[in-house]
């Protein structure tokens, strides 16, 4: 065989021959790689600075049974020019007949440095990617329940722990069927997002979602993913799912309980801070809420079947029809546990059937919303139950949870003080009430002249004040009217007004004297008996002259001026008895003034409360109820006295006290002594 056939190959060729493999033939690739080589001497002497013994013990098994052999690891430092290097090379070895009978070798090398050092690469780049795989599930699995592949629209592709969660088959998942789990209310939003997902990819995405679980209970699922793109169009989702149900309840329980102090801390009427809260409570924690007010006492319940509440408020979620307000009966059984045991009363009943006893308009209404399933928690005051908070849920809605109760518990605790100084507060509000509207009796009877009188309580704040009106005889038949204003709106106010109003009817009462005589002794008595207290007052006598004409005497201590209007519709003020407010040392003389009564003119004595409005002067208020009692000259007093507390714009801050006298057309009369 001619071997300059191999001098251009592009591998490295050469041939041994005989037992001692002598070197025969080494082409041009073999001497670039190795350098040239002495040519008839034994490749042990010749190669032995380049490969090991064992390569030659390959060379003469090759030879001696012609099998053909490869080794791929032969590792020869090799200088190019460039300084030694181990390289690594690839050789076949095959017996060849040679001239003469003779046997010999033909090694084909292949240099693979580059291609092993490759493989090294992409060994370690596998064993690294593995790495990495196993660090990316690790990071995925956890805190997930759930790790999930959807195409484009949110068709599940793949899904792993879905079905453990839910309870569906890898078939009922496939799809937008893994949807089906998800709570009524949220599939639809799902549904919508899912449809224009690929239009408004959110990398990453985060929704949270009540899911079904396995034993049909729903708990609160986060859901991440990310989009993955090719070519800038969105192929598919990856993402987790995440059971966020504890996380979710103690963040909607801080809520909770930060808007109920909210309300109790903002808030002092009792009916608005139970309808703050009822607001918490709907739609959060269930469908509907009222606050009811229980009689006075009931720490022994009453042996009647119902007992008569009083509803304060009433909350529904969007969609249902309100309550009716009523005064509500509320069925004995259901309030035994919560009032008698001072803990909640739960209860369960087909939907829209209660198994006690109501008025009609009520079990109407429960029909209509379709309440199944309620909780009544008691408010006690003072160790008293004071009031009841019923919660309910309708429709589909799951009964309310033992952990919900308990919240809703939370929160009448935390709000607990507030409620209690506000029920306090309205208590203290009705004996105020009581004590105030026990003294302001009927003006009396007088014949010839027309007496009415008005008293409007604030329906803000205390609704409670100081003010009061009276009108009485004296011991010589004389007419007093008195108009007054003890300062402050609360309980210790319609005490010390009731004190001030009963000592000025023992100081006028038995005598006839003027009425600046009788504020001054007044004035004194409260500085010996009651040295913080303030009050204004108008104290007036009507009597007839020496021609039998009405005449009035009068005498103002810090109040606004009494209004005299004339049968012709002429107004003015009486400001000519002017005194400083009682309760404050005076030195000086106590003023009075007289003022004919001309026939068919209209006295009225008023409170503050019908003339002031915030941030307005005084002058403005009076000016306004001047203009407004003219063209009521002529309307008889009572409607006189209505007008004027329907068209004034009164800010309902404060009390309106207001009585009026009409003279008789004639003037004259002569059934009351002078």
């Amino acid at each position: 065989m001619p071997l300059d056939v191999f001098d251009q190959a592009p591998v490295a060729v050469l041939v041994t021959g005989g037992k001692e493999h002598r070197l025969l033939y080494a082409n041009d690739a073999f001497r670039w790689m190795f350098g040239d080589r002495t040519v008839r001497a034994p490749v042990r002497e010749t190669f032995g600075d380049l490969v090991g013994q064992d390569t030659f013990a390959v060379f003469d098994k090759v030879l001696a049974t012609g099998e053909t052999a490869r080794l791929d690891d032969v590792r020869v430092t090799a200088d190019r020019g460039d300084g030694p290097h181990e390289r690594l090379f690839r050789m076949s070895l095959s017996r060849v007949p040679l001239q003469h009978g003779e046997w010999g070798l033909l090694a084909v090398v292949h240099e693979v440095t580059a291609q092993m050092a490759a493989t090294r690469r992409m060994r370690a780049m596998e064993k690294e990617l593995r790495r990495f795989r196993r660090r990316y599930q690790s990071i995925m699995w956890a805190g997930t329940h759930g790790v999930w592949v959807t195409g484009p629209h949110g068709e599940s592709r793949e899904s792993y722990g879905w079905q453990r969660l839910t309870g569906q088959t890898p078939e009922e998942s496939l799809g937008r069927g893994w949807m089906r789990a998800l709570h009524p209310e949220d599939r639809v939003h799902a549904e919508e997002w899912w449809d224009k997902a690929s239009e408004q990819a959110v990398s990453p995405y985060e929704v949270t979602y009540r899911v079904r679980t396995r034993d049909g209970a729903y708990r609160h699922i986060r859901f991440r993913s990310v989009p993955v793109r090719e070519n800038g169009a969105v192929v598919e989702w990856v993402g987790t799912s995440t059971d966020v149900e504890q996380e979710w309840q103690e963040e909607r329980r801080r809520r909770l309980l930060d808007r109920a102090a909210a309300a109790a801390s903002d808030i002092t009427n009792l009916e608005e801070m139970c309808h703050a809260l009822a607001d918490v409570v709907v739609p959060e924690l269930a469908d509907t809420c009222d606050v009811h007010l229980l009689p006075e006492p009931n720490g022994g319940l009453p042996h009647t079947r119902t007992i008569v509440a009083e509803r304060l408020c009433c909350a529904v979620r969007e969609g249902l029809p309100r309550l009716p307000m009523l005064q509500e009966h509320y069925s004995a059984e259901v309030l035994r546990q919560a009032v008698g045991q001072r803990r909640p009363a739960h209860i369960s009943f087909p939907r829209g059937r209660p198994p006690f006893r109501y008025p009609e308009a009520v079990r109407t209404w429960i029909a209509e919303v379709g309440a199944h399933n309620a909780v009544v928690l008691p408010i006690v005051v003072e160790g008293e139950v004071a009031a009841v908070v019923t919660a309910c849920v309708c429709g589909d809605r799951p009964p309310i949870s033992p952990a919900d109760i308990d919240l809703i518990g939370q929160i009448l605790d935390h709000t607990h003080d507030a409620i209690g100084n506000a029920l306090r507060f309205r208590r203290t509000q009705r004996v105020a009430l009581a004590l105030q509207h026990s003294l302001l009796a009927e003006p009396p009877h007088v014949p010839g002249l027309e007496l009415a009188a008005r008293y409007q309580a604030s329906p803000t704040a205390a609704e409670i004040g100081g003010d009061w009106y009276d009108a009485f005889l004296s011991s010589r038949g004389a007419v007093k009217l008195v108009i007054g204003d003890v300062a402050g709106h609360d309980l210790a106010a319609a005490v010390s007004m009731s004190q001030v109003r009963n000592m000025l009817r023992a100081l006028a009462v038995d005598r006839d004297e003027f009425p600046g005589d009788v504020l001054r002794r007044l004035n004194t008595a409260l500085e010996v008996l009651n040295g913080e207290s303030t009050a204004t007052c108008v104290l007036t006598r009507l009597e007839r002259d020496d021609e039998g004409l009405w005449r009035l005497v009068y005498s103002v201590a810090g109040h606004p001026p009494p209004l005299l209007v004339t049968g012709e519709g002429e107004t003015r003020f009486l400001q000519d008895a002017g005194n400083p407010l009682l309760g404050v040392s005076h030195e000086q003389p106590w003023i009075s003034a007289v003022e004919p009564l001309p026939p068919d003119s209209t006295l009225l004595l008023y409170t503050d409360g019908l003339v002031e409005r915030r941030g307005e002067d005084l002058g403005d208020g009076l000016e306004r109820l001047r203009r407004w009692a003219e063209p009521l000259a002529r309307e008889p007093l009572h409607r006189f006295c209505d007008e004027l507390l329907t068209r004034m714009p009164v800010t309902g801050e404060d009390d309106i006290a207001m009585i009026a006298l009409r003279v008789p057309p004639e003037g004259r009369y002569e059934g009351v002594a002078s």
